[in-house]
């Protein structure tokens, strides 16, 4: 029987949540949490062996736990490595994509992972990693591993492997000839299409170029003594009765607060609603997150001309790109009218 390893982060593993998101690798023998799901999916293989690590582990020590995971793989006999899935966790996901690169070039093994479209992981990894078009919560965690482990047992078992789309996988930029089962020539095809599209109708094209959302780069502050700064923080940093009401996980909403009288934002006037980890340190001081303390030190000393009156906050974690391109654009309109020469965005 062929074998199989599965990696997962330390909530999935079962070690606990944010409190414990810095948990150092280990390797169990057996199946832990999501592991039973995929065993009992795959027909002919074993999941021998789970991986767990601390998703902030991983992000703040990656070479440190790309090293010890590989060493705990070095003498283990296993045919294929699975990861995740990681839904739309953003840290998850950079950490299945991660782990699972390093997997495939030490030990030439296909690795697969699944992940929402919005998980940034995706845009990181899909060309390195089979990565399963996938839910954007756990709620989901049985269809998504299904998608996994039916395309595990494909590669295991030397099933022909069908293109991105027949699959679910996200398109990796790889592109390989073959046949069509209608033989119908290129040259008909190619002319049924433009006659649809001149006819306003839908057609699917043979060869999907990829749309890139890019931004160019703004050019420098010439001087930055006499410019207006803002802040914007994705850290959920708000007044302690979070007056509006933005989401601690997957916002929509966002707030503007004044803070031009203040040297400092102080703890229990101000506290973080961000639900992707551990708020201690924030909520003892906000400042952390939207760093006003150091901010104003810098204008007094006129290194920064101003400090604009309002900062901005709204969640990161769980935020949709479309939702967050959105709330974007509607406080880039308050920093024009302010005439805000330039945005410090914190994160966590």
């Amino acid at each position: 029987m062929k074998k199989a390893i599965l990696y997962i982060n330390q909530f999935f593993g079962q070690i606990g949540g944010e409190e414990k998101a810095d948990f150092e690798p280990e390797i169990r023998e057996g199946q832990v949490g999501p592991a039973l799901a995929l065993n009992a999916l795959l027909k002919d293989a074993e999941v021998t062996h789970t991986i767990i690590c601390g998703d902030n582990f991983m992000g703040s020590n990656e070479k440190e736990a790309v090293s010890r995971i590989l060493g705990f793989l070095e003498g283990k006999e296993f045919d294929i490595f699975f990861a995740g899935p990681a839904f739309q966790a953003g840290r998850y996901g950079n950490a299945c994509g991660v782990i699972c690169k390093a997997v495939k070039e030490r030990f030439n093994v296909p690795v697969i992972s699944s992940m929402h479209v919005e998980n940034p992981g995706v845009e990181m990894f899909k060309k390195d990693v089979y990565i399963f078009k996938g839910g954007n919560n756990a709620g989901r965690m049985k269809k998504d591993m299904k998608a996994m482990a039916d395309f595990g047992n494909k590669i295991l078992n030397g099933e022909e492997l069908l293109w991105a789309d027949a699959e679910g996988y996200y398109g990796r930029g790889k592109r390989h000839q073959i046949w069509l089962e209608s033989k119908e020539p290129a040259a008909k095809r190619v002319v049924k299409m433009l006659i649809k599209k001149l006819n306003g109708e839908e057609f699917e094209t043979e060869l999907p170029i990829p749309k890139k959302d890019t931004v160019a780069i703004a050019p420098a502050i010439k001087d930055l003594s006499k410019a207006n700064i803002a802040v914007v923080t994705s850290g959920g940093i708000v007044p302690v009765d979070n007056p509006d009401r933005i989401q601690s996980a997957s916002a929509t909403r966002w707030g503007r607060y004044d803070y031009s009288k203040m040297d400092r934002l102080e703890s229990g006037v101000f506290k973080t609603i961000h639900a992707g980890f551990d708020p201690a340190a924030a909520n003892a001081d906000p400042n952390v997150i939207v760093p006003l303390d150091a901010l104003r030190a810098y204008e007094k000393e006129g290194k920064i001309g101003k400090i604009h009156e309002y900062f901005y906050s709204t969640v990161g974690t769980g935020t949709t790109q479309g939702e967050a391109a959105r709330m974007a654009k509607e406080i880039v309109e308050y920093l024009k009218g302010d005439k805000v020469d330039g945005v410090i965005l914190t994160s966590t």
